[in-house]
């Protein structure tokens, strides 16, 4: 009896076009209340044919409770209406461009970052800011410019999505206004994602933001020091200079701030750092010794097998387990070189 009531049930199911034409009607509901489900049931089926009704709302309803759920509804939709729609939506109620600022948050078409670019010049630092954002993983060529220009502006937040923009574009000669942000910005924040933004020059170009990711390891704040520990370990050396100013950063009075020096020096394979690192074997925080044993581990020092031996009883059951893959990457190493 059940499988014929499912039978009768789908036999008499509306055509998926009277679905749509059926939503597109309560899009236009007099009551928002339907106009709100309406809209939910949009973000189940995402339908392309109501696109357009749903950026209406966005655009036009008089509820902002409803625009602002027609604007999270639209995310990842990389129509050129769509994102015309949403930079509009940045000028509205703090609810509104919240929802539509995250939304452009998650674009991935480069070819729609076109339609976002004249809202980087934007008066409102709101408005600025979402664009930069929105920009950044879509990796426009055509933002470098404005991006460069809004490095200057009188705003944190639209600095620190203009430097993140000009990272991402691995834009080579953005780099000298990047590594000025990094140590020079007065916003912790802006000095701290331009640290993390130089992380991502090409190898080629290391040597060139070297001096400001040095300069950076000592900044006043620990959460730019912390940033410089770890981009100094992307790329290759260039001589001593990245792995001494890491050693030295290994005394910093931040435990967070070694951690990461500890895990670029071991990147980087510098021997000289067997000292530091086997100090921070012992230290109070497990997650520098954890660090430390697996820095160790990837210097690959016969030398540092006695303090590895002398950490395997330590009380962290993380750090026993780097301790013995440690150990045991000194033993393969030991090997391969008999």
């Amino acid at each position: 009896m059940a499988l014929c009531h499912l039978s009768d049930m789908s036999l008499s199911s509306p055509h998926p076009d009277a679905h749509i034409a059926a939503l597109q009607q309560r899009l236009a509901n007099a009551d928002a209340g339907v106009r709100r489900v309406a809209v939910l049931e949009f973000a189940d089926i995402e339908d392309e044919a109501l696109l357009g009704a749903i950026t209406t709302v966005l655009r036009d309803d008089t509820d902002a409770t409803l625009r602002a759920e027609a604007a999270r509804v639209l995310a990842g939709w990389d129509d050129a209406d769509v994102v015309d729609a949403l930079a509009h939506a940045l000028s509205d109620l703090p609810e509104v461009r919240e929802a539509a600022a995250q939304s452009l948050s998650e674009l991935k078409d480069p070819q729609v970052g076109a339609r976002l670019l004249p809202y980087v010049a934007h008066e409102d630092a709101f408005v600025c800011a979402a664009a930069l954002r929105g920009l950044k993983e879509l990796r426009v060529p055509e933002a470098a410019g404005s991006a460069t220009a809004a490095v200057l502006h009188a705003d944190a937040t639209v600095r620190r999505e203009a430097v993140s923009v000009l990272g991402w574009l691995k834009h080579a000669a953005a780099l000298p206004i990047i590594a000025f942000a990094a140590v020079a910005d007065a916003d912790e924040q802006v000095r701290r994602v331009a640290t993390g933004a130089l992380g991502l020059a090409p190898p080629e170009h290391a040597h060139s933001v070297l001096p400001a990711l040095c300069s950076a390891l000592v900044d006043p704040a620990w959460s730019v020091r912390e940033e410089a520990a770890t981009t100094l370990g992307k790329w290759p050396p260039e001589g001593d200079v990245a792995a001494a100013a890491l050693r030295q950063a290994m005394g910093d009075d931040y435990w967070q701030v070694r951690v990461r020096a500890a895990r670029s020096l071991g990147r980087l394979r510098d021997r000289t750092a067997l000292p530091v690192l086997s100090e921070a074997l012992v230290h109070r925080a497990g997650n520098l010794r954890k660090e430390a044993a697996i820095a160790l581990g990837e210097i690959g020092d016969a030398q540092a097998a006695a303090v590895l031996h002398a950490a395997e009883t330590d009380p962290d059951p993380e750090v026993r387990k780097a301790v013995r893959l440690a150990l045991q990457r000194l033993a393969t190493v030991s090997a391969g070189d008999r």
